[in-house]
């Protein structure tokens, strides 16, 4: 008898996400729709450091980063450092898209870059994109 409730791999009830937003309604909103989704929310974190901290204890699958967060280190800061330390995957959320902040964000090699307001099936794709192209990045290395 097959059962036809066994996948291959991973199941999206696997897929633990980080979330980077400093602000908080948005952040639960955010949570809201990935739950709702399947995803599994590691936590929610609203600084670039604290976002540091939380990859290295948690690492997650994914961190969803907001580019402007309040504090010292702003989300393209922060998600260089996990880039390098941890070589987590990152997808930018963001508001504010100006030259400048764009050309540093494609500096650490995002894994997507969405502009907020956001539709769910946009961060759906975008996330599933993600987790496929870091698991292919380290099936070649």
């Amino acid at each position: 008898m097959i059962n036809e409730d066994h996948h291959e791999g991973i199941t999206m009830s696997d897929i633990s996400i980080l979330v980077v937003e400093d602000e908080t309604i948005v952040a639960m909103g955010i949570k809201k729709m990935l739950e709702k989704n399947g995803y599994s929310i590691s936590s929610i974190a609203t600084s670039g450091e604290e976002a540091i901290t939380k990859a290295d204890l948690l690492y997650p699958d994914l961190i969803l980063m907001d580019i402007m967060l309040k504090g010292e280190m702003d989300g393209i800061d922060a998600a260089g450092t996990i880039r390098e330390k941890f070589d987590i995957p990152f997808i930018y959320l963001t508001a504010h898209a100006d030259e400048n902040m764009l050309e540093r964000a494609k500096a650490t090699q995002p894994y997507g870059y969405i502009s907020k307001p956001f539709k769910e099936k946009d961060l759906r794709a975008n996330i599933e994109i993600a987790l496929h192209r870091h698991e292919n990045e380290i099936r070649l290395k």
